[in-house]
């Protein structure tokens, strides 16, 4: 089943501390205050950031279909998934990596102690 930005909206506004925001106009998803994902332009991608340059290239080259990347963000670690190729399981992976990236310490040990005790 292809994964939709509505997917994406409801597995991030899981996470604590994320919220609808805006980024140059338009809609995203932001965590504590700072961008974290949103619709790319195409309608159909994703824009993820905080994905190094070399993990980037792997990715394009192994699935060239879902990811891929635009002369704007080619000097950035950002990549664009198109949502409906995409692997739900890692699609989630990405943005928690980037929610992980800008929660507060005292956030993230508080997730990662509900997660080893299975509370949340």
């Amino acid at each position: 089943m292809p994964m939709t930005y509505d997917d994406v909206v409801a597995f991030a506004l899981r996470l604590p501390g994320v919220e609808h925001g805006t980024a140059y106009g338009r809609p995203c998803l932001k965590a504590h205050g700072k961008f974290l994902t949103r619709l790319f332009e195409d309608g159909e991608s994703l824009v993820c950031p905080g994905v190094p340059f070399d993990e980037r290239e792997m990715l394009i080259e192994a699935e060239p279909d879902v990811f891929h990347v635009t002369d704007h963000f080619r000097n950035y670690p950002y990549v664009l998934i198109r949502l409906a190729g995409a692997h739900a399981g890692t699609v989630e992976g990405l943005v928690l990596r980037q929610w992980r990236a800008t929660a507060p310490k005292k956030v993230l040990k508080a997730w990662d102690e509900d997660r080893a005790t299975g509370t949340a």
